[in-house]
């Protein structure tokens, strides 16, 4: 029997099919999370959540917040609907960026005044392993298929490929200077690695470990000192990736088949993170400078709003 369209409308209302989501930002400067609608426009709150956070992840069942409070060199765990601390993980010192794994029970944490890689069983709450990297670790990430663990050198200019089930070192490939964030396709074929220095983004093949190509900016009225990319993120169909480039204030479109730059976005001051949405149809970014997020609509691939959280967002995290 066909629905009238009053009885669809109530279905969708009682059953939630209509989306709603939470994006959680993490400022720096101010010790705090900023919790934002990003349907609405508009910020909820900010909640007090410990010294310098920065790097965030939400849990695989989005229950969990797991944030990087980098000067009580811990990683906190927060109830992502009450947004009370439950528990803290042995972080190392100074946390800065970590990477949860797919299953959702290894947190690896880059300790980079150490020149370390942790590695945490969550539900014992224990550091199980240090890996010994190159200088200054910073970016990390764990491939989707679980089978690598890689950690950006900073100062080495390298990435370490590492092997998830072992935590060795299997092999270090050398990138352009100061690569600062990386992140895998959802195949787990590719490696996007980004310098900073250089002002570059690199493909890598993850069966080689080798580059494959080398990807430049130029940003029309912006000079080359200015382009500094740092986060960067694929969408699930390889169609798209997007690369956050720092003081450029700019967020660039790559065609992810061809490698082509297709435009540039222009978002707020120094823009560092990115997260889509769940349904990958926004891009959320954090821009420091300018204490906003801005989203971007990656249908029309506008940039369709400015949402103030507080003072130097830094890290980004959404829960459906």
């Amino acid at each position: 029997m066909k629905k009238t369209c009053f009885e669809l409308l109530l279905f969708v209302a009682l059953t939630g099919i209509a989306q709603a989501e939470t994006v959680f930002v993490t400022l720096e400067k101010d010790n705090a999370l900023a919790v934002v609608d990003p349907l609405e426009g508009k910020l909820i709150k900010t909640v007090e959540i410990g010294q310098r956070p920065r790097g965030i992840a939400i849990s695989p069942d989005h229950k969990f917040l797991y944030i990087a409070a980098s000067d009580d060199n811990t990683i906190k765990i927060i109830d992502a609907e009450t947004l009370k601390e439950i528990g803290k993980l042995p972080s190392g010192d100074d946390p800065e960026t970590f990477a949860l794994n797919p299953a959702g029970d290894r947190i690896y944490v880059s300790n980079e005044d150490d020149s370390l890689v942790t590695v945490i069983d969550v539900a014992r709450k224990k550091a199980i392993k240090q890996i010994k990297v190159g200088v200054e670790p910073e970016g990390i990430t764990v491939s989707p298929d679980n089978r690598w663990v890689i950690s950006a050198t900073e100062t080495t200019n390298m990435v370490h490929w590492i092997d998830a089930k072992t935590n060795a070192i299997v092999e270090n490939t050398l990138v352009d200077p100061r690569p600062r964030a990386l992140g895998f396709t959802a195949d787990s074929r590719q490696l996007w690695v980004t310098s900073e220095m250089a002002g570059t983004l690199m493909i890598l093949d993850a069966r080689s470990r080798q580059i494959i190509k080398n990807i430049g900016f130029e940003v029309s009225g912006v000079t080359a000192d200015k382009i500094q990319p740092v986060g960067v993120i694929i969408d699930k169909q390889r169609n798209r990736g997007y690369v956050a480039l720092g003081p450029a204030n700019r967020v660039a479109v790559i065609n992810a088949q061809t490698f082509a730059v297709e435009k540039y976005l222009l978002v707020g001051q120094r823009v560092w993170n990115l997260a889509f949405s769940p349904d990958q149809k926004r891009l959320y970014t954090t821009n420091g400078v300018s204490n906003d997020m801005s989203i971007i609509d990656l249908e029309s691939q506008t940039v369709t709003k400015s949402i103030g959280v507080g003072t130097y967002p830094w890290g980004v995290a959404v829960k459906p």
